[in-house]
């Protein structure tokens, strides 16, 4: 039975218009997607004061970890008050987890680097089904441990960090903080999850609304993600670091920031973790964009419902930052 489903904001059903869509994923759709790059890093910085640089993080198994740390050179078009370095933004990107690379959706955190002066900082982790379990997000962590060790030279204030993630980057996010509350270290200031990959289950009943026909993130391809991802782990044995939405204590986590459509796979189970965080005497501030298909505000980032879910999570991170450099 198919289940009625909230209608896409009327703005943005008419530039998706000639958008192609899928159904499902296949290892071979895969492949092909995977030659297209996620985005013109030259692009993006064109115009910005901003210095480049490339490096590489150890990991625990022997990795190498591609990291992109992007420092800007101008003054900050909306100061926050100057501790002994600058705020840092941990991207970690989205792709389902099979795909994408650390460029994606870049333009997000560099408008924070724009407007705050944030050293921005992009993992490349490495993808399913190529790697599984924990591996992706061990990746993400051991990136951070990366940042926060070489803080000094990267002007980067140690007690300023915040993770963000789209998508999947959102899961990993939440991934490698519950990591970090779990072993001490490092401390991250906030998390900012934007519509976040966090349950493998794929049960809830947004899930289950956006099924059976296209879509830019359907139940289906989910479940190819997530199969990828775990490659068999029996249900039991999913760790909350893989998926958050499995964590069985969300006490003790930085103020965090989650935001979803309405109209998208992912709502309910991030609508889920925002209430076990209040139920766990966390602070979380939830917003669900009303007609809102996953990565609307990426994809189309001039839509009205789009500049104001990005002015909301500028407005969240600027009173983030300001209270962290009070603190």
């Amino acid at each position: 039975m198919t289940l009625p489903r909230p209608g896409i904001d009327p703005e943005l059903r008419t530039l998706m218009a000639d958008m192609p869509l899928m159904s499902e994923l296949t290892p071979e759709l895969l492949r092909q997607l995977r030659q297209f790059p996620s985005a013109s890093v030259d692009a993006l910085l064109e115009g910005r004061k901003v210095e480049r640089r490339e490096v590489t993080a150890p990991g625990g198994d022997g990795t190498r970890i591609p990291l992109s740390v992007f420092t800007p050179t101008g003054p900050a078009s909306t100061p926050v008050a100057p501790p002994t370095g600058a705020p840092c933004v941990y991207w970690v990107h989205g792709g389902g987890m099979v795909m994408g690379d650390r460029f994606a959706q870049l333009d997000i955190p560099l408008e924070w680097l724009d407007l705050f002066g944030a050293v921005v900082v992009s993992v490349e982790y490495r993808l399913a089904p190529e790697a599984t379990g924990t591996a992706l997000v061990d990746d993400c962590y051991d990136g951070l441990l990366w940042v926060v060790e070489h803080a000094e030279e990267l002007g980067v204030d140690p007690a300023r960090i915040v993770v963000a993630g789209a998508s999947a980057g959102g899961g990993l996010a939440a991934g490698l903080t519950l990591m970090a509350r779990d072993r001490g270290t490092p401390a991250i200031a906030a998390q900012m999850l934007i519509y976040p990959m966090l349950d493998h289950r794929d049960v809830t009943t947004s899930s289950r609304q956006y099924a059976g026909g296209p879509g830019v993130w359907t139940r289906e391809m989910n479940a190819f993600a997530w199969r990828s991802v775990l490659a068999g782990l029996p249900d039991e044995e999913v760790p909350g670091y893989v998926s958050p939405a499995r964590a069985d204590d969300l006490s003790r986590l930085p103020t965090t920031y989650i935001d979803a459509g309405s109209a998208e796979v992912f709502r309910d189970e991030d609508v889920a973790y925002a209430g076990r965080i209040w139920a766990a005497g966390g602070q979380a501030e939830l917003h669900v964009w009303a007609g809102g298909f996953h990565g609307f505000d990426a994809l189309y980032p001039k839509a009205r419902v789009a500049e104001a879910a990005r002015r909301a999570r500028t407005h969240w991170l600027s009173r983030v930052l300001d209270a962290s450099s009070d603190a």
